[in-house]
């Protein structure tokens, strides 16, 4: 996997945290954060590490997977 700089990776901490932070189960279940995660890992290596643009991957992610379908 790739490495990221400090600050791309206290981005992905963030963003993930914040766009789990109002599932059920305190934060989300494991494989709900996990898919997230690697939405906001993929986009992260296409060059989208900006807090803006992880949080709109995210936000993507998560309404897919609430509305049941694949982001």
């Amino acid at each position: 996997m790739k490495q990221f700089d400090e600050r791309t990776t206290a981005n992905l901490d963030v963003v993930l945290d914040d766009v789990c932070r109002d599932l059920p189960k305190a934060g989300g279940d494991h494989e709900t954060r996990k898919f997230i995660a690697r939405k906001l890992l993929r986009a992260a290596q296409q060059g989208k590490k900006t807090l803006g643009a992880l949080k709109r991957v995210a936000r993507r992610a998560l309404r897919g997977v609430l509305e049941g379908r694949p982001a």
